[in-house]
């Protein structure tokens, strides 16, 4: 019986050079299209403790605040602390930001003129305003954009930002009670 002689077969080499290549390229160019998660944080500025004994230099310094009570349906701002500058009452498309921003840097010059370098404020916010809202209004009392030598910078507002709960008709109310009371009993 005759047997066919086996054939020896080569290993073929395997040649991955010019896939080698095509990782090289593609691996930067699908990083560098990439998008990376940015977190940004707001810095916020909390009330400070005061001494009693010191009772009178805080009465002054809080009738010097500067604040933005937030409603449903129009942003009031005071300056000192319960005069009524400007109501911004709400457009259909929501809150006016630019009138905002134009009444806060009318405040900002008032204060340098008189000499007061203010950088803090206080958003007095309702329970329903919402999250993104918040967020906007903390943007746009911290700096504005504006034209400094033929170049868009951000110019500087208050950009101390605190954060509290903005008094209810209800609260008010009762409020303007209490102190009649005290005031009619020394």
């Amino acid at each position: 019986m005759l047997r066919k002689p086996r054939i020896k077969r080569q290993e073929a080499e395997l040649d991955i050079t010019s896939f080698m290549n095509l990782m090289i390229v593609l691996v930067p160019v699908l990083l560098m299209m990439m998008v990376f998660s940015h977190i940004t944080v707001l810095d916020l500025k909390l009330p400070e403790l005061t001494d009693p004994s010191v009772q009178s230099e805080a009465d002054s310094e809080a009738e010097k605040q500067l604040e933005l009570m937030v409603r449903d349906n129009q942003i009031e701002v005071y300056y000192p602390q319960s005069y009524l500058l400007k109501t911004i009452v709400s457009t259909d498309e929501g809150y006016d930001y630019d009138t905002l921003v134009k009444t806060l840097q009318q405040v900002k010059q008032l204060l340098h003129e008189q000499g007061i370098d203010k950088k803090d404020l206080s958003l007095l916010l309702e329970p329903q305003i919402d999250y993104q809202t918040i967020v906007t209004l903390m943007d746009k009392v911290r700096s504005y954009k504006a034209v400094v030598v033929a170049s868009v910078v951000d110019a500087e507002l208050f950009p101390e930002v605190s954060l509290g709960d903005a008094l209810t008709v209800a609260n008010a109310d009762a409020l303007a009670g209490l102190s009649n009371a005290q005031g009619d009993n020394p």
